[in-house]
C-alpha cells in the first residue's frame, strides 16, 4: 500500500516575494544603484532602470535557490521556520523553477537591454552566491561567509559596469569594502544566534571555533574593510565629501567593533553590543554608498 504525497495548496504571491528575501535585496539594489551613479559617464534613464530591475531580478533568483536548497535546515532555525518552504506554504519544485527562471531573464535581459559586461558579472554573481557559497561553502566551513561574501560584493561592479561597459578601481574597491564587511557583519548576528546555527549543523564560526575567535576575527576583517572605506578618497577617486563621511562612519563602526572583540559574554546575556553592531553594520553600508552618490553629486 503505497501513501500519497499531500499536494500544497498553491503560493500567493506573498510567497514568490519572501522567496527573494526583499531585505537583502533591498541593500544590494542600492549598492548597485550606487555604483551606476557613481560612474563617470551618464546612462540613459531606461537602460539605467533596467539594469536595476535585472540587479534586482537576479538577488531574488539566488535568494530563492538559497531557500530552495536551505529548506532542511531553515525549518530547524527559529528565525527562518516561517519562511514559505519550511512552513509549507509552498512547494520546493515550484520554488526551484521560479529561482531557476528568474535568475535566466535577469541575465537574459541585462545582456540584451543594457551590455554583455553588466551580464556577465551578473551571471558570476548569481552562480556564486547559489554554487559556491550555498551548495559548497555553507554547511563545510566556518570560512562560508568569508569566501561567500564575494556574491553580495558584486552589484557596485555591476551598477558601473552598466554604466561604462567596464569596470575600473573604484568599483572594485567598493567591491572590497562590501566583501570584507561581510564578515564583522555576520560574525556579529551569528554571535547571537549561534544556538539555532549549531541547531542546524551549520559551522558558523562561533560554533565551530567559539565566541573569543570570532571576536578576535571580527576586529581583524574590520582593518582591512576601514582601510577599503577610506582609500578612494587619498587615491583622488572620490572628493572631501566621501572621505570625511567615511573617516568618521568608520570611526564609530570600529569603535563598535572595539566593544564586541573585548568583551566577554556574561551569564544571560542579551548581546546588546552585537546586535547594535549588526544594525549598525546594515546602516554603515547604506551610508557609505549614499555618501558616494552625493559626493559625485557635489563634484
Amino acid at each position: 500500500m503505497t501513501t500519497a504525497t499531500p499536494l500544497l495548496p498553491p503560493a500567493e504571491w506573498r510567497d514568490f516575494l519572501a522567496l527573494t528575501k526583499p531585505r537583502v535585496m533591498t541593500l544590494v539594489v542600492f549598492t548597485g544603484l550606487c555604483g551606476m551613479l557613481a560612474a563617470p559617464v551618464g546612462i540613459h534613464p531606461v537602460i539605467g532602470f533596467t539594469a536595476i530591475l535585472c540587479i534586482a531580478l537576479g538577488a531574488g533568483a539566488a535568494g530563492a535557490l538559497n531557500q530552495w536548497y536551505e529548506s532542511d535546515i531553515d525549518a530547524v532555525m527559529r528565525r527562518t521556520q516561517k519562511r514559505p518552504l519550511p512552513a509549507g506554504r509552498m512547494d520546493r519544485q515550484a520554488a526551484l523553477h521560479f529561482g531557476v527562471g528568474l535568475a535566466s531573464f535577469s541575465v537574459l535581459l541585462m545582456g540584451l537591454a543594457v551590455n554583455l559586461a553588466a551580464a556577465a558579472i551578473l551571471t558570476v554573481s548569481i552562480l556564486f552566491y547559489v554554487l559556491v557559497y550555498t551548495v559548497w561553502l555553507k554547511r563545510r566551513t566556518p570560512q562560508n561567509i568569508v569566501i561567500g561574501g564575494a556574491a553580495g560584493a558584486f552589484p557596485p561592479l555591476i551598477g558601473w559596469a552598466a554604466a561604462t561597459g567596464d569596470v575600473a578601481l573604484l568599483p572594485l574597491l567598493l567591491f572590497g569594502l562590501v566583501f570584507l564587511w561581510t564578515p564583522p557583519h555576520f560574525w556579529a548576528l551569528a554571535l547571537f544566534v549561534k544556538t539555532d546555527y549549531a541547531n542546524a549543523g551549520v559551522p558558523m564560526l562561533p560554533v565551530v571555533a567559539g565566541e573569543r575567535v570570532t571576536r578576535t576575527q571580527i576586529g581583524l576583517y574590520t582593518i582591512p574593510m576601514a582601510l577599503a572605506a577610506v582609500l578612494p578618497w587619498p587615491l583622488g577617486l572620490v572628493g572631501t565629501f566621501y572621505g570625511v563621511v567615511a573617516t568618521v562612519l568608520t570611526g564609530i563602526f570600529a569603535w563598535l567593533v572595539v566593544v564586541v572583540a573585548t568583551r566577554t559574554t556574561g551569564v544571560d546575556d542579551t548581546m546588546k553590543p552585537e546586535r547594535r553592531l549588526f544594525k549598525y553594520s546594515i546602516l554603515y553600508l547604506f551610508a557609505m554608498f549614499g555618501a558616494l552618490v552625493v559626493d559625485r553629486w557635489l563634484a
